[in-house]
């Protein structure tokens, strides 16, 4: 049943107090997303609005709720992709712009390029109009406290992560049979400066072919980078395999060959959708037809009326 929006907003380990507001705010996003999709909009669009509204969330590490490099800067990845014609963008090390995502749409429509970085990003966004905003706009007081404490001697700023890791991201297929992908994320705790995660390379941090499906992935961004995650998970389904399978597949495979922890979403061109993963937890919601899926544990699935906010119902299924 066509269309479908799934949106994930990383895996990881959330506290307890945070789950919520997690859990909402991948609600939220889905369902402006998704209005797009009922309205006729593209795929492409919806993916970009709903993750549009998760980097304007500080709750995410994406947008203005990024993590610290090294040096106490948020450096941001996004990539879109649409699956009608192959055409994407990227952006990588982005600074002082709020919704790398967009940006990455600019480059996929108005360059001859797939991917821009650094001060070159930076420049094209200033030539496109895109305002600039400044730096502490997009540093929440919880990841500079952080960064602070990773400073530390004896500081393992990795062990130290908590909530999602990575990213946040959205997949569709339109009424008309399109799909889309959007991912973008501030990477990871006191990173390098200059480091470029996977939510930057096509086919690791997304891919979008109408022929198979759209894919967005979060977590070890250097292990889903090695198993190039999201063309492998397509790969499995040209071979045959529903979503699910292919993605529990390719999470497996990148546990086994990098020690690899993440999730993923995933639509294909007739509606088939799933939200997997291989880590403790990761933030995810759906919609379909007159029905918004969400969960937060492997093996949940809650199940809301669109329309309803407020009545939820648990069921027991896995997948769709």
């Amino acid at each position: 049943m066509l269309p479908v929006l799934v949106v994930h907003g990383g895996a990881g380990t959330i506290q307890k107090e945070l789950a919520e507001m997690y859990s909402e705010g991948v609600r939220v996003a889905v369902r402006a997303g998704f209005a797009i999709l009922q309205e006729g909009g593209s795929a492409m669009d919806a993916v970009v609005e709903a993750v549009t509204l998760l980097e304007n969330n500080p709750v995410y590490n994406a947008g203005c709720g990024s993590v610290l490099n090294e040096h106490g800067n948020v450096e941001m990845d996004a990539l879109v992709m649409d699956g009608r014609t192959l055409a994407n963008g990227a952006v990588s090390a982005v600074r002082r712009i709020a919704n790398a995502a967009q940006l990455a749409r600019l480059v996929m429509e108005k360059t001859r390029h797939v991917c821009l970085t650094g001060e070159g990003a930076s420049k094209f966004a200033r030539a496109m109009g895109v305002p600039e905003v400044p730096e502490e706009s997009l540093i929440t007081d919880r990841y500079r406290k952080r960064w602070e404490e990773n400073l530390a001697p004896g500081a393992n700023p990795v062990e130290s992560q908590t909530g999602p890791k990575g990213t946040v991201g959205a997949v569709a297929v339109d009424s008309e049979g399109n799909v889309a992908c959007a991912t973008s994320t501030g990477g990871i705790q006191n990173k390098m400066e200059g480091r470029v995660g996977d939510s930057a390379c096509v086919g690791s941090g997304g891919y979008a072919d109408n022929r198979v499906g759209a894919v967005s992935p979060t977590g070890d961004g250097e292990a889903i980078m090695t198993v190039t995650l999201s063309r492998l998970i397509l790969f499995h389904m040209e071979q045959g395999k529903s979503a699910q399978e292919a993605s529990d597949e390719a999470l497996a495979y990148m546990w086994e060959k990098a020690q690899g922890l993440g999730g993923v979403v995933v639509v294909d061109p007739r509606g088939g959708w799933a939200a997997r993963f291989n880590d403790t937890q990761m933030v995810w919601a759906a919609a379909q037809g007159q029905q918004l899926h969400y969960g937060l544990y492997r093996g949940e699935d809650f199940i809301q009326p669109l329309q309803d906010p407020d009545s939820a119902s648990t069921q027991d299924h896995h997948q769709h």
